[in-house]
This record gives C-alpha cells, structure tokens and sequence, in this order.
C-alpha cells in the first residue's frame, strides 16, 4: 500500500429524503467542493442517506407490538412498538438487559437494536426510525454502475455505518455493503519482514476505511455523510477484489462468544 491517504468530506450535502438520488446528490456535492473524480477513487456513504433515499423509515404509531414485543420490551425498557420492529429485521435476540437489546440482524450482523436509530430521522420526531438498507452491496452495485455510466469514472462504493463493539468503548465505522473494492484480504501464507509465513493475518480493508471515513462523517449534527477516500492502492490485495462485505460476517460456526 501506498504511504499516503487522501481523505474528504464533500460539503454542500443535502438532507436526504426518499426517493432522492444519490448519484445526483454525490455528482453535485463533488463539483461544489472542486474536486474532479479518478478511477481508483472511493467513496464512502453514511447508511443513513442511503436508508433514507430507499425510503426505509418507520412511523412507529403504525406499529403494532406483538406479544414477543411486549416481553421483550418490559425486560429492556424500551418501547414495545420499537422492539417489534428490532425483532422484524432479526434473525434472533443475542442479549438483553435494561436499556439493552443485541441482535443478530437478518443480513448477519450483531448489533444494537438491529441497527435501527431515530437520530437525524424526520427532523427528530420521535416516532419516526430508521432501518438500515435492506441489501447495501446491491445498493453498492447500482451507484457504482450509474457513475461509471455518467461519468465514465471506476470509482469504489461503501456504505458504512457505526457499531459498537464488545470488550471496548465507543462506536467505530464498519462496512455494511461494498462495490468495486476488496472487503476482506485473506493474507494467509504471506510472508512476515523476517520471511515467517503468516498463519491467521485477514485483513478488514472495507471496515479500515470504513472507520477511517467515519472520523470526517461525524455521530452528531456534523452533516458530512459522503466522504471521498483518494490514494488507497487495492493491487495488492487484487486475489480479493471480488470479496464483499458480508465477508465481514465471522461465522456462528467460529464464534466462541455466543
């Protein structure tokens, strides 16, 4: 890899709405921070614009909670109409405890509340939440392919989002959905600087950049959520240029901590 990364917010990004396009917002929001796009160039969506572009929002008084919910709800002190959409996007409860509910999202991820957030929803209603993109690789696929189609430029697409993590404090950006880049660079059977082979060295490329983006894309009232990655070189992890980000996804099989 190169030693130098170039990284950017693009200014001037609207509030997103459902049924905007992104790739007008992404196209606009390039030409005003004066920057030209190059093959080889990522960029990085925050899963917000992109759920609300796909009109993913709930209006919880539409919402009927089921018995589960109800259940569930009393053992985490959470609304009940919140908890029964959380369970209609899991696979399965993975923990709860009071103001706590983990699971395992229907795409394979473990994570909070199903990653369903009411932050920066509909001008802060409460009532209103968001859901994550129902499939971000193929949202991915399709930004990609309308750029290279408007602007003839192979740029990598990502959409990251926040997690927490266990055994450490703080959110940190990792990868829901990508396209064009490798998410996961399995480097087993390289060699070390001393020449020793490495035996279990994968590397998170979609969640390293991921959290790198993050840092400009802010948690709060920053308004900077597409950000231009410039620099990264992918050639040496070419063998993974196919992997996508539900390569990410350890395993329940290798998960010892379930």
């Amino acid at each position: 890899m190169d030693g130098t990364l170039n990284i950017a917010a693009l200014d001037h990004i609207p509030l997103i709405e459902a049924g905007d396009d992104l790739v007008d917002v992404i196209i606009t929001g390039v030409e005003r921070s004066d920057i030209r796009l190059q093959d080889g160039d990522i960029l990085v969506l925050a899963q917000k614009i992109v759920s609300k572009a796909e009109g993913r929002i709930v209006d919880l008084t539409s919402v009927t909670p089921g018995e589960e919910a109800e259940e569930v709800a009393k053992a985490t002190d959470k609304d009940p109409r919140l908890v029964e959409v959380i369970l209609g996007e899991s696979r399965s409860i993975i923990r709860q405890a009071p103001g706590v509910l983990i699971t395992e999202h229907m795409r394979g991820w473990i994570m909070a509340n199903a990653g369903i957030d009411a932050s920066n929803v509909c001008g802060g209603s409460e009532n209103h939440v968001l859901l994550l993109p129902a499939r971000p690789n193929r949202s991915c696929d399709k930004l990609r392919t309308r750029l290279l189609k408007r602007l003839g430029t192979k740029v990598g697409i990502l959409i990251n989002d926040s997690f927490g993590r266990p055994w450490r404090l703080g959110t940190c950006g990792v990868a829901l959905g990508t396209a064009g880049i490798p998410s996961l660079w399995d480097r087993r059977g390289d060699k070390d600087m001393f020449g020793r082979e490495m035996q279990v060295s994968q590397q998170a490329i979609a969640d390293e950049l991921a959290a790198a983006a993050s840092l400009l894309q802010g948690q709060g009232a920053e308004g900077k959520p597409i950000v231009l990655i410039r620099g990264f070189d992918a050639t040496p992890a070419a063998s993974a240029a196919e992997v996508r980000a539900t390569a990410l996804i350890r395993p329940e099989t290798e998960d010892l901590f379930r």
